[in-house]
């Protein structure tokens, strides 16, 4: 195939992500930067301000967390439905991917009856005498977190299913052989080579974390608020189109230098070096 005949055929989809995605955006993120020639004052009052740190920082904690804790849970549950036999391998996988065809609102609102002073949660242990009176868990961190995993676990599992399934069985057992226990063979054999499938997985879970609105607006409620519903409060409620913009533009760059940062953890993992994302 000739260049003249590639470019033919990459050109509608270059049009369309030029004007649907990239034109859009300019629009978007020029004004905050000029306003009669070129200023970064938007982006100054941000950081200047505390309440907008502390969500950002926030916002950074929770999508770090959820993304770690999915790692956890994801890897074991991955290799197993990997390894597991075929006329299973497919019912695994369906249940898996059952909390990702429900719809977002339906899921927060179960976890509210979970969580909430009169949910399962505190039931149960009202009953059992543990607690006098409910606990908080619903409307804080901790509940956007659970919401959050239970939402994005799956996306990391299926994003380590694919790379386990392409990691020859051999190798575990010739670790075996030279005296490794399965433990040590998978930690020192298996795990480093799942990596690019841990590091596309980790991006997936903490895009989807920090840029998720319904979760953390019905779990955390406005004393927990996150970048996503910041944005939407001053882009809906307050007409506040340049704010939401610096808040937009702020997500996107935080999305790319976390991205960098685990390549780079990634490479120091993996001695060959690579970039996964």
């Amino acid at each position: 195939m000739s260049k003249k005949t590639s470019y033919l055929i990459l050109a509608p989809g270059l049009v369309l992500l030029l004007f649907f995605l990239i034109l859009p955006l300019i629009t978007i993120i020029w004004p905050t930067f000029y306003n009669g020639g070129i200023t970064f004052d938007a982006y100054l009052s941000f950081f200047q301000d505390t309440y907008n740190v502390n969500i950002l920082y926030r916002t950074i904690k929770i999508s770090l967390m959820v993304t770690f804790v999915s790692i956890i849970f994801g890897v074991p549950t991955a290799y197993f439905i990997a390894n597991s036999p075929k006329k299973w391998r497919g019912l695994l996988m369906s249940l898996t991917l059952f909390p990702l065809l429900t719809n977002s609102v339906v899921r927060s609102f179960a976890w509210i009856n979970i969580l909430g002073r009169n949910g399962i949660i505190n039931s149960l242990l009202l009953a059992t005498g543990l607690i006098s009176e409910p606990i908080t868990l619903l409307y804080t961190e901790f509940a956007i977190i659970i919401g959050s995993f239970y939402l994005f676990l799956p996306v990391m599992i299926i994003s380590l299913v694919g790379t386990f399934e392409n990691i020859d069985t051999e190798i575990m057992e010739a670790a075996e052989t030279l005296g490794a226990n399965r433990l040590m063979a998978f930690i020192k054999v298996i795990l480093p080579l799942s990596i690019p499938g841990i590091i596309v997985g980790s991006i997936l879970v903490f895009t989807g974390t920090l840029t998720a609105y319904t979760t953390p607006q019905l779990l955390g409620g406005n004393r927990n608020m996150m970048m996503s519903t910041f944005l939407y409060q001053n882009a809906m409620a307050l007409g506040d189109w340049q704010s939401a913009s610096v808040i937009a533009l702020i997500m996107i760059v935080t999305t790319m230098l976390v991205m960098k940062g685990f390549n780079v953890l990634a490479s120091r993992l993996d001695k060959r070096g690579e970039e996964y994302a």
